[in-house]
C-alpha cells in the first residue's frame, strides 16, 4: 500500500484518487474548494460521473480515502503528490498554469521527506521543468522528483479507462521516479510506455488529443462536401471505418467537439508551436472547422423556418456529450446565445446537466422531458446523443409541435424514417 496525496478533486482527480484507493493505496484528496471538500466528507460527488459515487462512498468508508483543505493534512509522509488541477485556456490560447504552479508551491512548503511529484494536469512541454524549479526554490531540505503521467480519461466512462487503460503513459528525467510511478499501475497490467524524458511523455497527451479533434473535424468537413453532392455522411464515415488502417472512432459527423480537453488542448498545442516559431495549419483548420459547425444548426433552422423571431425552438441534451452533467464548451452553449439573439424562445432538457446550464444560460426555460420541450414548438435541435433521445415516441413527438421540425445534430435518427413519419429533418451531412 502506497500513501498518496492528489491535488484538486475535480474529474480527474477525483475519480484517479478513488481509484488508486480502490486498488488498495492510502489516498488524501486535497482542493482548496471548502464548500467541495465538505460535500465529499459527506460522500457526495459534485458532479455526475456514473459509478464514481459507489466508489467514493465504498473507499472513503473503508478509511482508505479522505478530503481536506489542508496540505499539510496531505503531502507529509506521502510518497507522491499528484497534481491534477485546472489548466483552463489563457487569453492567447495558451495553457494557464497558474493553479499547477501555486500546487508545486503549497506541496512543496508542506512536504517532510522525498517525494515524486505527478504531473496528471493537462500541461504542455516544459511545465516539468517548471514544477521542479519550484520545488527546489521552496523546499530545499528534501528530495523531489517531478513525473508526467497525463490522463487519458473520458467523461462518463472515466472509471473504466482508469481501470483498464489503452496504456499508461509516463516520462521523468529520472527514471528511478519514472519506474516507481509506473508501479501504482501494476495492478491494471495494462501496457506502460516510459518515455526518456518528460517532454515527451507532456507531448503524448496533446498529440493523442490534437488527433482526435482532427478526426472530428475531417469528417465533419467529408459531411459538409457529402450534402452538396448527395451523399450519406454517415454511410461515407462507416464506408471508412471499414478500412482497418482508419478504424471506425471518432468519424461521426456532427456539431462539433465540445469539452474540457479537446477545445483547450488544441489551441495549447498550437500556442505551444507558435512560441516556437512555428505555424500549427492543419491545428488552426481544426479550430475553425469545430467553431464554424455548431452554427451550421442555426443555418439549417433558418432553411426550414425562414425566420426565427418568435419561433419557439427546443434543444434536446445540453451537456457536450452523454453521460455527464459538463457544459465546458458545450455547443449548446452557442446554439442557445445565437437563438436567443435573434429573437427565438429557446426551451431545452437534458438528463443531467439541467442545473449547471441554469447558470450560463438563465434565459432558457428548462423542462422535465423531451416530450414537454416539443409541445407547441417550432423545431427541435438534437444537441446531446443521450440514449433515452433514441428511444423517443417521435409519432407522439410530431402530434405535439406546432411545426415538426428536426434538426438533428448528432445524425442519431434515420432520415427516410423521420420524413415518413411527416417530420421535416435536417442532419449534417444527409441532405
Amino acid at each position: 500500500m502506497s500513501k498518496v496525496a492528489v491535488i484538486g478533486a475535480g474529474y480527474v482527480g477525483l475519480t484517479t484518487a478513488a481509484c488508486l484507493a480502490d486498488l488498495g493505496n492510502k489516498v488524501a484528496v486535497v482542493d482548496i474548494d471548502q464548500e467541495k471538500i465538505a460535500q465529499l466528507k459527506r460522500h457526495h460527488v459534485p458532479f455526475y460521473e456514473p459509478g464514481l459515487h459507489e466508489l467514493v462512498e465504498r473507499n472513503a468508508a473503508a478509511g482508505r480515502l479522505t478530503f481536506t483543505t489542508s496540505y499539510l493534512d496531505a503531502v507529509p509522509g506521502a510518497e507522491y503528490a499528484i497534481i491534477a488541477v485546472s489548466t483552463p485556456e489563457g487569453e492567447g490560447g495558451e495553457a494557464d498554469l497558474s493553479y499547477v504552479e501555486s500546487a508545486a508551491g503549497s506541496i512543496a512548503d508542506a512536504m517532510d521527506g522525498p517525494l515524486v511529484v505527478v504531473n496528471k494536469s493537462t500541461v504542455p512541454p516544459l511545465t516539468g521543468d517548471m514544477v521542479s524549479r519550484v520545488l527546489k526554490q521552496r523546499n530545499t531540505k528534501h528530495d523531489s522528483a517531478v513525473v508526467s503521467n497525463p490522463e487519458f480519461l473520458r467523461e462518463g466512462s472515466a472509471i473504466q479507462d482508469f481501470m483498464h487503460p489503452d496504456r499508461v503513459v509516463v516520462g521523468s528525467h529520472d527514471r528511478e521516479a519514472a519506474d516507481k510511478v509506473a508501479r501504482l499501475y501494476a495492478p491494471l497490467e495494462a501496457p506502460v510506455l516510459i518515455t526518456p524524458n518528460i517532454y515527451t511523455a507532456e507531448m503524448v497527451k496533446y498529440a493523442s488529443n490534437a488527433f482526435l479533434a482532427t478526426r472530428i473535424s475531417f469528417i465533419n468537413e467529408i459531411a459538409m462536401i457529402s450534402e452538396r453532392v448527395g451523399a450519406d455522411a454517415k454511410l461515407v464515415a462507416e464506408g471508412m471505418g471499414l478500412d482497418r488502417r482508419i478504424g471506425p472512432n471518432y468519424l461521426d459527423a456532427g456539431i462539433g467537439y465540445g469539452g474540457s480537453c479537446f477545445p483547450k488542448d488544441v489551441a495549447a498545442l498550437s500556442a505551444v508551436a507558435e512560441g516556437f516559431n512555428y505555424h500549427p495549419e492543419l491545428l488552426h483548420a481544426v479550430m475553425d472547422i469545430n467553431r464554424d459547425q455548431r452554427m451550421l444548426v442555426i443555418d439549417k433552422l433558418r432553411q426550414c423556418l425562414d425566420e426565427l423571431p418568435g419561433r419557439v425552438i427546443g434543444l434536446l441534451g445540453l451537456s457536450f456529450k452523454p453521460n455527464t452533467d459538463d457544459m465546458r464548451e458545450a455547443p449548446s452553449i452557442d446554439i442557445a446565445k445565437v437563438l436567443l439573439a435573434a429573437g427565438a424562445e429557446v426551451r431545452a432538457y437534458d438528463p443531467a446537466a439541467v442545473e449547471r446550464s441554469r447558470v450560463l444560460l438563465p434565459e432558457v426555460e428548462y423542462l422535465k422531458d423531451a416530450y414537454a420541450v416539443a409541445a407547441g414548438a417550432d423545431a427541435l435541435v438534437l444537441v446531446t446523443e443521450w440514449n433515452e433521445f433514441r428511444q423517443l415516441d417521435m409519432a407522439r413527438i410530431k402530434q405535439l409541435m406546432r411545426n415538426p421540425v428536426i434538426v438533428d445534430g448528432r445524425n442519431i435518427y434515420d432520415p427516410a424514417l423521420m420524413r415518413s413519419l411527416g417530420f421535416t429533418y435536417r442532419g449534417i451531412g444527409r441532405e
